[in-house]
């Protein structure tokens, strides 16, 4: 069985990444962050560059790394991975976040997303310690974090929440064989 590889789309990749934004957008309109129904895939790439580097934030975003979960040439899921965190990401969003495209699910692909989002986010972002948040009601989620070394720190409620959001601290893997860490994912 093909290994799971999490990495970045590239142009030959636009027919899976469409089929699994399709398979997804029920469930989660924004699987492909940043896409806009017609772009050009070339155009989509170099805004998703452009958002690792930090160009053209808007208010209230931060440099972010979006990586796909391929499993052979299928498109299972995704992973955002936040480089820093601002006051509002802090409270409910986290660092990283992922998704899992409908059919992929309840077969292992988030807790091995997350496993490597968390190697990444140390080795390439300089991260000794992510926040990884989920909703109070997410059993599956809460399982994957649990897994991954979760910690949970506290439960947020608020009236701007539909659900209460589960906030958990995970420790970063040390970079294997003492590399130091780089700051763009490559």
């Amino acid at each position: 069985m093909p290994r799971l590889v999490l990495r970045r789309p590239r142009l030959q990749d636009e027919a899976e990444l469409l089929r699994a934004h399709r398979a997804t957008s029920p469930d989660l309109p924004s699987f492909l962050h940043l896409y806009q129904d017609g772009m050009p895939m070339a155009r989509y790439l170099e805004v998703l560059d452009a958002r690792e580097r930090g160009e053209h934030l808007g208010v209230g975003q931060v440099p972010a790394t979006f990586l796909f979960a391929f499993v052979g040439p299928r498109i299972v899921g995704r992973v955002s991975l936040r480089h820093v965190l601002t006051p509002p990401l802090e409270r409910i969003a986290g660092h990283i976040g992922y998704a899992v495209v409908p059919e992929f699910r309840r077969r292992g692909h988030a807790t091995e997303m997350l496993r490597q989002a968390l190697r990444i986010a140390r080795r390439q972002l300089g991260l000794a310690r992510v926040l990884v948040t989920c909703d109070d009601d997410n059993v599956a989620s809460i399982r994957v974090i649990e897994k991954n070394g979760g910690v949970l720190e506290n439960i947020v409620e608020g009236t701007d929440l539909h659900v209460a959001k589960r906030r958990y601290w995970i420790d970063t893997p040390p970079p294997r064989g003492g590399r130091r860490a780089i700051t763009r994912v490559t």
